[in-house]
């Protein structure tokens, strides 16, 4: 039976990774602070990562394998002084915001990075992710970085790609705003897909964990359909929408998956590696299903961190 230690283990996507090991017949460790419970099977330990003394009790055990997800380059670092001589194997799970080329279409992972970050500098995600990825690394063939591009599934605490299946719910016959869509991409990866290769993966090094290209405007049109909505949908454009203060990507007052022009490389990476390692795409139109359901039972106008609320959705539309 496999040893696994998962630094998280209790949020999204650290859940699921938790999840599928516990169903694998590993013996799951998950060290977080507590104020979510671990997946059933697997074992809590309480521990803030602020603290000096959170790997105490972990540096006593060898880990056939330790997983870690999170953003503070500094926890990173600190695990793999405390853990890294106990662990046979590290997955560091990273982001794809490390790249500094967002206009590159089919980059792979051999694309530059960001400078990462130091010490003391202003938090910036990708440059956070960078620096982590540095300290994972030391462990040489023992590393394995996985970079994912924009995750999505039910329960997504981001609400980007879940504010499409909402809008498209909420409006039933009336109008949807859309963002621009000629010559524009969107590359997701379901939650449970990505999990499971983390899970199976045995090489080392980095991979892009992505799913395929699709153009935007099939994405929203698969989501509309499923969703079943009947009405108009109305395209705006570029400079309109940045006029009336609508943000790019995510947040409040955002357009979900709309990228700046510039960023042609950002949702059209290459995901060879991935494929080759032994990584595996549900259809897409599959994780829209339950993206739904899931919306759906979450309640579409319930207050979210990405997206346009129907009033505003509705003051712009007028506006056209």
């Amino acid at each position: 039976m496999s040893d696994v230690l998962i630094l998280g283990g209790t949020g999204w996507l650290s859940g699921r990774i938790a999840r599928r090991w516990v169903d694998a017949g590993a013996a799951v460790t998950c060290l977080a602070r507590g104020t979510r419970p671990a997946p059933e099977g697997a074992e809590l330990v309480r521990g803030d990562r602020e603290a000096a003394e959170a790997y105490d009790a972990l540096a006593q055990r060898d880990w056939d394998h330790v997983v870690d997800i999170s953003s503070q380059a500094s926890h990173v670092a600190r695990a793999v002084d405390a853990l890294g001589e106990r662990a046979a194997r590290w997955t560091y799970v990273s982001s794809m915001s490390v790249y500094a080329d967002d206009e590159t279409v089919g980059a792979d992972e051999s694309a530059p990075r960001d400078q990462p970050a130091r010490p003391g500098d202003v938090y910036e995600y990708g440059a956070q992710k960078a620096a982590a990825e540095d300290a994972v690394s030391a462990l040489g063939a023992r590393a394995f970085i996985v970079r994912p591009g924009l995750i999505v599934g039910d329960g997504d605490p981001s609400d980007r790609f879940g504010y499409w299946a909402a809008a498209f719910t909420r409006a039933g016959a009336e109008p949807v705003l859309l963002p621009p869509l000629e010559g524009r991409a969107a590359q997701v990866i379901d939650v449970d897909d990505l999990a499971e290769f983390i899970v199976a993966a045995t090489r080392s090094g980095v991979v892009n964990a992505i799913g395929d290209r699709h153009s935007l405007s099939d994405v929203l049109e698969a989501v509309r359909s499923a969703a079943g909505h009947t009405g108009d949908t109305v395209v705006a454009d570029e400079d309109w929408l940045v006029a009336r203060e609508v943000e790019h990507w995510a947040g409040p007052r955002s357009l979900p998956l709309w990228l700046p022009p510039d960023m042609t490389g950002f949702m059209t990476r290459s995901n060879a590696a991935f494929r080759a390692s032994g990584g595996s795409l549900r259809a897409l139109a599959d994780t829209i299903g339950r993206v739904i359901v899931d919306e759906r039972a979450r309640g579409v106008d319930r207050p979210r961190r990405a997206g346009l609320t129907r009033a505003e959705e509705r003051a712009l539309l007028a506006d056209r």
